[in-house]
This record gives structure tokens, sequence and C-alpha cells, in this order.
């Protein structure tokens, strides 16, 4: 169970890995105190054997490595792949080709949303795992038998749980609503952080367009020092600080000191000048160049009766269909659905509209009712002379 610390012998167990037909993948990381996350070790499995990859061991090139998740006739399989992909982003600019991953396809196989992977190889394998290695430090040398043994068993019962889910899926014929989840983790869009669009990720607390045009601002400034620094975002500056900032605009010095969510002595540092010249820079803003609100939804609550009722149709049609309700539609879909027959969510889309899109604008509009019964909640048309 040593660990492979050299290109050469890298590249020769991706060569014989390159002519199965998967791959089983997995990475330890750390990320507490740094924005982009430390690839601290990589564990891949095939048929025939599991190996540990050292992409801290000095001189090595994970090349062969990165040619492996390149190659499209190999089919790379990891168990909720999103910050594993972010890792290999970073690194090659590239999202694995032929990805899975057994989280999304077990959520459509009735095992519940973002199942973890200690209960799909306990449901599966019929094995209980050691989990007191998870939060070890990976980065440590050397490691020891017991992390070397969590970290195989990451990739080495992930083959079985592959073969699993993937034969059910195809049994149910329900391999388009796994691709249809991939497709999201196959877009290297979805790990590529614009800091110019930061601010999306903020609860949007404030209601000027002048106050907004700051916290853009401000969250953009984060986010690039933040990516430059390589510190957590929380470390540069907290969201409770983007919001006071973006709504008070200090302009001096004393003026920072006298905010409430800012250290004492911030107010003379170099990052509050540069952020008092980006303040500057949105007072002198014509109105007409102030970005708009978002438009406020003047109608009946998403989250009243109406919401609620289709929040009972979609739990109904995941129990009737054995997935997570999360993959049919999520909570911000429902509410988009609830304000507007044609929202562009995906519940409202191909096979979800089928299962579920269609009987939720039924239930919108008083065509179709819900009734409770023995055997759970069912449909119930509703003539239009009901009213």
């Amino acid at each position: 169970m040593d660990l492979i610390t050299s290109t050469q012998v890298l590249a020769a167990f991706c060569e014989r890995a390159a002519k199965f037909d998967f791959v089983t993948v997995d990475t330890e990381f750390l990320r507490e105190t740094t924005y982009w996350p430390k690839l601290c070790l990589i564990q891949v499995a095939t048929d025939d054997e599991a190996v540990l990859i050292d992409p801290l061991a000095e001189g090595i090139d994970l090349s062969p490595f990165f040619a492996l998740l390149a190659n499209p006739d190999v089919a790379k399989v990891f168990h909720a792949a999103r910050q594993d992909i972010e890792i290999f982003v970073k690194l090659t600019g590239r999202v694995p080709e032929n990805l899975y991953d057994t989280q999304i396809a077990a959520s459509v196989c009735g095992f519940g949303d973002s199942v973890s992977y200690d209960n799909l190889v306990r449901a599966i394998a019929n094995v209980s795992l050691d989990k007191s290695s998870r939060f070890t430090d990976w980065s440590a040398r050397p490691l020891s038998e017991k992390q070397r043994l969590y970290a195989l068993a990451d990739v080495t019962y992930l083959r079985d749980i592959y073969r699993a889910l993937r034969n059910q899926v195809a049994s149910t014929k329900r391999a388009e609503w796994v691709e249809d989840e991939l497709a999201v983790l196959r877009s290297v869009d979805t790990y590529i952080v614009q800091p110019e669009k930061a601010w999306e990720r903020l609860k949007l607390k404030i209601n000027r367009p002048r106050d907004l045009a700051a916290l853009q601002r401000l969250a953009e400034w984060r986010e690039r020092r933040a990516q430059e620094m390589d510190q957590p975002r929380s470390r540069i500056l907290k969201d409770d600080v983007l919001y006071e900032l973006a709504m008070q605009r200090p302009l001096t010095s004393e003026a920072f000191e006298k905010l409430r969510a800012v250290p004492r002595g911030f107010g003379r540092s170099a990052a509050a000048a540069e952020l008092m010249a980006l303040l500057k820079e949105v007072e002198s803003l014509a109105k007409s160049e102030l970005p708009s609100m978002p438009e406020r939804y003047r109608g009946p609550s998403p989250k009243g009766a109406v919401g609620d009722l289709v929040r009972v149709l979609l739990k109904s049609v995941a129990e009737e269909h054995g997935v997570a309700a999360r993959i049919i539609a999520t909570s911000d879909e429902i509410d988009a659905l609830v304000l507007d027959d044609d929202a562009d969510v995906p519940a409202l889309r191909g096979w979800r509209r089928k299962l579920f899109g269609e009987k939720a604008l039924d239930i919108k509009h008083g065509r179709v009712g819900l009734a409770a019964t023995r055997k759970g909640v069912i449909s119930i048309p509703i003539s239009p002379s009901a009213d």
C-alpha cells in the first residue's frame, strides 16, 4: 500500500488503467485556511488494483493522471464529485471526460437526497466503514496505515456501488434523469467563480439601487482579493461587513471606525483605502448608471397555500417513483413555478415536466386537487363548474 511518489510509476499505472471501462476516483484535500483547495492525496481504483497517488511528492508530475481524466473511453466515477472536480479544473482547466457521480445516481434510485458514501457502502456492499480518519491532516507525511486504509476504501467499494447503481438506473429507464443532473457537473462554468458575479451568492438584504451597486463592487473586490491571497472570503471580509459597508458607504477613516462590523483600526489599513476609493466611485455614479433592483413579485406568496399544495405534490411524486424530491424540483423552482407558468426552471422541462411540472400547473390553476388515501396522496381532476 505504498504511495505513488514518482512520475514513472504513475505513468505505468495510468497506462494500465486506460485499458478499463471505468476507474473510481476520490481525493483528500484541505481548505479550512485557503480559498483554493490544497490537494493532498488522490485515490484511484480499477478492477485489478487500487492506488494512492501523492501529489505532494517532490518532483512528481501528475500529467499522466490528468491524461487519464481526459480520456473519453474511460468513465471516471466519483461520489459527490463537485469539490473533487473543482480541484482538477483548477489544475487543468478541464472537467474530467466521461464523468459519473454515484450520489446523483443514488438519488434517482430511491436512496434519498445527497446520500453519503458510507451509507451507500452499508446499503449495497453490506460493510460499515471506519470514518474516524476523515478529518485528519492529509498534508502531513508519512500517512498512517489507518489513513491509507480509509482512503483506499473510498474507491474500492465505489466499484461495486457504481455497477449496482448503473444496473438499477438502466432497469428503471432513468438514464436520462441521471444525464440531466450530470450536465451541470460536466460544465466547466460550474467551477469557475467570476468575481464580478460574486454578489449573486449573497442574500439581497438591501433595497436601494446605490446600495446594490456598492454591494456588487464590494463583493467583487473581496472575491479577487481572496483568490489572489488564497484565503477564505470570510478572512477578507465577512458577509455582514459587506452589507454594512454597502449601506453606510464610509468615505473616511473616521467613518470606518464608527462601523460596528469592522475591526478597530481597519479604517487606517491599505484595504480600507481601496474600499474607500471604490465607494467614492459608487457615490459618483449617475442614477442612470445604477443597477436595477430585482423585481419584487406583488401577487400571492409562493410560500402560501398554493406553494404548500405543490410541495405536497412533489413529495407524493417523489415517493411514488422512488426518487429524491430535490432531483425533480428544488424549493426555489417551486416558488418560480407558482409565480410564473413559463418559469425557466428544470421542473418545467423534459422528463421533470411530464412527471411533476404539468401536475403542478394543474394544481396552481385549480384543474386538479389532492386527496389523502390509505395508499397516499392522489390527484383528482376538478371540473370547471366546481367553483
